[in-house]
């Protein structure tokens, strides 16, 4: 087998189970029983069926390996639980296959596959049997009768997975010392490191790429602490970046193991570095929870490298990880393109490490905000390196984190992080050092997002959730940034949008909530400022004057942070109280802005029902029984004040009312667009 030649195979779900030749596909007893659930199965079909409803021209189920017992008997070493499920999909679908699937030496489960559509055995494998239901239930929810036959076609057609068929002149035992160590299958960033190694011929273009993905893999330390020899890279202070380009990066203490055999090669790494460590590495490595896992971030890289190409569209471009063998089959992968991603890759994986936020291990608490923007540094007469804001002012710090965190928390979802992209393109562009250049462009990224995406009916869906594409049609233009605001933005747009009570609203996104939570500390940061901050002072009366409460103290404010755990939505009214009689508000009434927060789930799903008072009496409790950064979003506390301030003011039950709401939704008006 040649060097550039790959053991693997692209194949359809027809080609796997109906091939010209006569193929059984054998699981040794060696292998568990066959063990996935209800989600895991319904998550396969809803993702084949999503694919199959944008029309995409493959879709890719993951992997399968097998070994070549030969006269076309593959024993399956890995991938026999989706291997199987498939088996049940095309069962349900009432496909007629010519290549078997069996279990050796596990009559049952043999007796059980054999018998699919009608399980007319008397003993049988309950875990094919559920694993049959729970496929048959996902595709009558998702399929329907009309579309049967065509996503049929689909599924046998369109539906590919990488078969690696492991060579009869393999030791299997060999393989199998190598998967033990793996404890996992094949991956789909594996199999795009193996296609674009092979791309290079030069044998130390393929040292430096593959020393280069190593490191950036680890997506959860620092690449200061990763990379061998660091500062050839990152100069002496390990905060710059040095290299213009893959040939510019110089990388030593890298040795290349020739002997190693092809199944190596692709299982554990084509090239291993030299074990040598430098100084950075075997410092204790400063961890955190990473903002991206990184098959999405291979996305985002693969997405910077190719802005600039004159046939590449953005918006067509989909930053989800069963997207990544699709998306790195539309680019013409040669030895330039890969030196480029390759060094993209390097660059992209400093700037997400040290001048993006990522989450400490800790967990959420109400006095230590766990989101971190620090570069990782050393000074020239120290040995050992350290953590330093990314702002030398502490405002300015706190701000770049609020916006950073902000974004953050709108976007967990790991392939809708346009806002990365948008991040890492300004960085890749910028001087480094102008740190107020980069606040500005946060802040305009932020209110770019507001204006010229969630304030426009088009952009958005029957939900009012962003459509694919819309953020990149507003924040790029000819492949470049462009911030400038180009539409109206008033509380009369903003009601048009998401409704003032009067009539239901189609729904308020998370972004939403997190934005005006964010205007609201910056109204706070800049009025109340010294002298101003003290307690009875003519701007703090003023400032909660706005607000359109009394004052409950800034300490709420001082420990404020965009927490994670806040991603429910609250009606601060209840729904189940929302009959129109007797002074209470409407169901069209509640559901608008000013009746809206964002609390923990956990909280949310004990109290929904509460009436405003006992949601106060809880939720403001100091006791500790109530995990108040669950609820202390600040629009939040500003409800929960107006509430207590009318208390002694008014009948119970009339201390929160459709008044109530159409007041608070009018001052936040007036925060967000200054009127």
């Amino acid at each position: 087998m040649k060097k550039d030649v790959l053991p693997l195979e692209e194949v359809s779900i027809n080609g796997l189970f109906n091939s010209s030749e006569r193929s059984v596909f054998e699981v040794p007893i060696y292998q568990r029983n066959y063990a996935w659930e209800k989600e895991e199965i319904t998550a396969l079909i809803r993702d084949v069926y999503d694919s199959f409803v944008k029309g995409l021209s493959v879709y890719y189920i993951g992997t399968l390996v097998s070994y070549n017992r030969g006269d076309r008997l593959y024993e399956v070493i890995d991938g026999q639980q989706r291997l199987t499920t498939i088996r049940l999909i095309l069962g349900v679908l009432d496909v007629p296959i010519r290549n078997k699937l069996t279990y050796r030496a596990r009559k049952k489960s043999d007796d059980t596959l054999s018998s699919i559509p009608k399980f007319d055995r008397d003993d049988l494998d309950l875990g094919i049997t559920n694993g049959y239901k729970f496929a048959k239930s996902a595709v009558d929810d998702y399929v329907s009768e009309s579309e049967r036959g065509r996503f049929t076609a689909y599924f046998l057609d369109k539906v590919h997975i990488i078969h690696y068929r492991v060579p009869k002149d393999i030791d299997l035992n060999h393989y199998f010392e190598i998967m033990n160590s793996r404890g996992e299958q094949l991956e789909k960033h594996e199999i795009i490191k193996a296609r674009l190694l092979s791309k290079l011929e030069s044998m130390g273009d393929r040292t430096t790429f593959n020393a280069i993905w190593e490191s950036c893999s680890n997506m959860g330390v620092y690449i200061q602490q990763t990379l061998s020899s660091p500062m050839t890279v990152f100069g002496s202070t390990l905060c710059e970046f040095l290299p213009d380009s893959f040939g510019g990066i110089q990388l030593s203490g890298i040795g290349i193991h020739e002997s190693k055999r092809t199944i190596e090669e692709l299982l554990s790494s084509d090239y291993e570095e030299n074990p040598t460590e430098s100084p950075e590495q075997k410092e204790r490595p400063d961890s955190f929870q990473p903002i991206i896992d990184f098959s999405n971030f291979l996305l985002t890289v693969l997405k910077l490298t190719r802005i600039t190409d004159p046939d590449f569209s953005p918006q067509d471009f989909l930053l989800d990880d069963k997207e990544l063998i699709n998306e790195f089959d539309k680019v013409e992968t040669d030895a330039n393109f890969v030196r480029r991603f390759g060094f993209h890759l390097l660059k992209a994986k400093f700037l997400l490490d040290n001048y993006l936020v990522h989450h400490s291990n800790e967990d959420d608490t109400l006095d230590n905000n766990p989101w971190k923007l620090e570069k990782r540094q050393k000074d020239s007469d120290k040995k050992k390196g350290y953590l330093k804001n990314v702002f030398d002012d502490n405002e300015k710090q706190r701000r770049a984190v609020h916006l950073l965190s902000m974004f953050e928390v709108s976007f967990t979802a790991r392939q809708r992080k346009n806002y990365l992209f948008y991040c890492l393109q300004y960085l890749f562009t910028h001087d480094l050092s102008d740190s107020d250049g980069y606040l500005v462009f946060l802040e305009d990224l932020a209110d770019k997002y507001f204006t010229d995406v969630y304030l426009i009916p088009s952009n958005l869906n029957a939900i009012n959730t962003p459509l694919p594409g819309s953020f990149d049609a507003a924040m790029l233009k000819g492949g470049e940034l462009d911030l400038q605001s180009r539409v109206r933005a008033d509380a009369e747009t903003f009601a048009e949008v998401y409704g003032d009570g009067a009539t239901k609203s189609k729904g308020v996104p998370l972004y939403i909530f997190n934005y005006i939570d964010f205007k609201l500390w910056e109204k706070y940061s800049m009025e109340l400022r010294g002298e101003a901050s003290k307690e009875g002072s003519a701007r703090r009366k003023a400032f909660f004057q706005d607000l359109g409460c009394s004052d409950f103290g800034l300490k709420v404010f001082d420990q404020f942070y965009f927490s994670r755990t806040r991603r429910s939505l609250e009606h601060y009214y209840p729904q189940a109280l929302a009959n129109g009689e007797n002074g209470r508000p409407n169901e069209d009434q509640i559901n608008c802005l000013g009746n809206y927060a964002m609390i923990g789930s956990e909280i949310n799903s004990s109290g929904s029902d509460w009436s405003p008072k006992s949601k106060l009496d809880h939720y403001w409790d100091a006791s500790g029984k109530i995990k108040q950064v669950s609820v202390s979003s600040l629009k939040f506390m500003i409800m929960m004040q107006m509430c207590k301030d009318n208390e002694p003011l008014r009948d119970n039950g009339q201390e929160w009312i459709y008044e109530d709401i159409q007041t608070h939704q009018l001052n936040i008006m007036k925060v967000l667009f200054e009127f």
